[in-house]
């Protein structure tokens, strides 16, 4: 909606720059094209030489703001954490890249903490931005299927308390 908006204030920023100076008009009245003379060609020129740069500067703002908007909208939701049954425990997804933690926590210091479940990079470097990959919980507590929601590509998840138990699997 944004990168909309953006372009509809493009247009119609570029709209009104419109012709800043008069033509020259064709001051004879026949069917033979109108050729400028070498003055008025270098005033034709000064005039779409001032247009382009009006136009180039429009279009580096433009571009500046919709980076910055992309790069707002790809920092925003980009970590989810998903309940598990367990009290204790609860699965950090990284959105963007589908890389997963199962996070400990415990009002006793030394048993929080992270553990990995999956560490690679499942976005194909394709870059979509945020909220690409999504968890869903199975009937198994332990158990969770992670969807790329560009492709549609699913992974079989399962946390559990020990590196043996935590692993993922791609569904074919």
């Amino acid at each position: 909606m944004k990168k909309i908006l953006l372009l509809a204030c493009f247009m119609m920023s570029i709209a009104c720059f419109g012709q800043t100076k008069k033509a020259v008009e064709n001051p004879v009245k026949t069917n033979q094209p109108f050729v400028p003379t070498i003055q008025q060609s270098s005033k034709y020129e000064e005039a779409v030489d001032s247009i382009l740069k009006r136009v180039d500067s429009l279009l580096q703002i433009n571009n500046y703001w919709i980076e910055h908007i992309e790069l707002d909208m790809s920092l925003k939701n980009r970590y989810k954490l998903y309940k598990t049954e367990n009290l204790y425990n609860m699965l950090r997804l990284d959105t963007k890249t589908g890389r997963i933690e199962q996070v400990q926590w415990s009002l006793d210091d030394n048993k929080e903490g992270t553990f990995t479940i999956n560490n690679e990079d499942l976005n194909l470097g394709y870059g979509f931005g945020s909220c690409t990959f999504e968890l869903y919980p199975t009937n198994n507590m332990y158990q969770f299927i992670l969807l790329d929601k560009t492709n549609g590509r699913m992974w079989h998840v399962q946390w559990g308390i020990g590196d043996a138990k935590r692993w993922i699997r791609r569904i074919y």
